[in-house]
């Protein structure tokens, strides 16, 4: 964010200034995260995940790093390596628990900051780059975590790897040869276990760059704010340093001590008992199912059962990818000039209505192929589906939006001139 009234970094030391001549790193952080980012005076904690977003990939990078030292990628070893992290590792039990529950953490973080912005319209110009850049970020989120769920080779592993590819060889013509490189042959084996592994350690560097890239973009326009209105003067900022930096710094304890709770006290609560039993290719478990932050789009990937003019397996994989791809649409497809869902009344229900509908998705998702499920993976789905591409558009059109603050100082301060000036 380039602002006038912006500090400049000036160092004292003459370190530092050597430094800041040769190689200006000090300057790029104390612009990036320092007082010298202007940051909008009124961010709720709902602006807390984006910095919890980045240690939860720092803590999954670096955990992950410490469990390839000890894994084999191995169709015959790779459970065994996996209880040898477990049981004969020092601290390797913390750092697997770690890791897993780290996935499962960071994917709360993500689905928290992605409806964040969904009510406070983050999409919106000028902030287009930021929300495709992170919807980007998402999807290769869950190709990392999908490959990542493969690795410890227990029965759910195994199987979640057979059903998930195999839905790649309903595409027409290229669909089989897909699958068969994924795979490395015909059924999940040693080349799957190697090329899963490979590309689970690589994609989470890609992440981080991408995520590099996100945080460059979000700097061009600055930070949304709650009330959708775009800073106008010196009074309506406040540094990003010391004031957001100590809010993300209580934010972050709060979560720390959740994370742990779970880590210490029910690692395996998110887990598949399956999971801890070796993969057999002969046995099918009872009730395949992916890791809990797959199941809304699961389920909306098995709610097409019937063929019509292209088969139900190929609807589901269209469905379930199109569910993410919308996203990339939303700027275009919300044509309200009003950002925020506070001053949208009309707009808020069907938020609302979207958090059940996505709610209900992912109870269905986790639930066996039965009904009264499938009717209502159908229902959700179809309703997901209506809210980007129809109700989205018109309720932007027709809906009457309640008066904005005329800046962010008077939504904070009141309108009040002298409490204004004074700010």
């Amino acid at each position: 964010m380039s602002f006038p009234w912006a500090n400049e970094y000036k160092p004292n030391h003459p370190l530092m200034q050597w430094l800041d001549e040769k190689l200006p790193l000090p300057r790029f952080v104390y612009n990036a995260i320092g007082a010298g980012y202007p940051v909008p005076r009124n961010l709720n904690y709902m602006w807390n995940f984006g910095v919890l977003a980045g240690f939860c990939l720092m803590l999954q990078i670096i955990t992950g790093v410490v469990l390839a030292m000890h894994y084999a990628a191995n169709a015959g070893v790779a459970f065994d390596s996996t209880e040898h992290i477990m049981r004969d590792v020092n601290w390797g039990w913390l750092m697997r628990y770690s890791h897993a529950n780290g996935a499962s953490a960071f994917f709360v973080v993500i689905y928290l900051h992605i409806f964040r912005g969904f009510y406070y319209g983050s999409y919106k110009a000028p902030r287009e780059m930021v929300w495709l850049l992170g919807v980007v970020i998402f999807l290769l989120m869950m190709a990392t975590a999908f490959m990542g769920y493969v690795l410890p080779w227990g029965q759910m592993s195994f199987w979640g790897a057979q059903v998930i590819t195999g839905l790649f060889g309903a595409i027409p013509l290229v669909g089989e040869p897909l699958q068969h490189w994924l795979l490395g042959g015909f059924a999940p084996d040693n080349a799957t276990l190697n090329r899963f592994f490979s590309l689970h350690f690589l994609l989470p560097f890609v992440i981080a760059a991408v995520v590099v890239l996100h945080i460059w973009a979000l700097h061009i326009p600055g930070s949304s704010n709650p009330t959708g209105v775009e800073v106008k003067s010196e009074s309506d900022t406040v540094p990003f340093h010391p004031y957001y930096t100590a809010k993300d710094g209580f934010g972050l304890v709060v979560f720390l001590l959740i994370y742990c709770a779970v880590l210490f006290f029910a690692p395996n609560m998110l887990g598949h008992p399956d999971n801890y039993i070796p993969a057999n290719p002969m046995q099918t478990p009872a009730h395949i199912v992916p890791e809990w932050y797959f199941w809304p789009f699961y389920a909306i990937l098995r709610a097409f059962t019937t063929d019509f003019i292209l088969p139900a397996k190929l609807w589901g994989v269209l469905a379930m990818f199109s569910a993410i791809l919308v996203w990339f649409l939303l700027p275009w497809l919300d044509r309200s000039p009003v950002r925020s869902g506070n001053f949208r009344p009309t707009f808020r229900k069907f938020f609302w209505v979207l958090c059940v509908d996505v709610l209900v998705l992912g109870y269905c998702g986790g639930a066996p192929a039965e009904e009264p499920y499938l009717m209502i993976s159908q229902i959700a789905s179809m309703y997901y589906f209506l809210h980007f591409l129809v109700i989205l558009p018109i309720v932007s059109s027709i809906e009457r939006p309640d008066p904005l603050p005329f800046s962010i100082t008077e939504a904070v301060l009141g309108n009040d001139d002298a409490a204004a000036l004074k700010a």
